[in-house]
């Protein structure tokens, strides 16, 4: 059981740690915003409440889909 919860938290973190890296080189390469700002400005913009909300969600989601075919396959 407890190695169910370590499994939710490792993948959990991983896929928000995804995000946010996605999130920061869009930053620099799509809006190009960045590059001219910092890169102290793209954390500031990039780690809000907001995106915190979408990545613990989408990891969350992205766990149960996970878990579920690993269980079908």
């Amino acid at each position: 059981m407890r190695n169910k919860y370590w499994r939710l938290v490792i993948e959990m973190a991983f896929i928000i740690f995804l995000f946010y890296a996605n999130l920061l080189m869009g930053e620099f390469t799509v809006s190009g915003v960045a590059q001219g700002k910092g890169f102290l400005w793209a954390l500031g913009n990039v780690f809000t409440l907001y995106n915190f909300l979408i990545a613990v969600v989408a990891s969350f989601v992205g766990y149960v889909v996970f878990e579920f075919l690993r269980k079908k396959f």
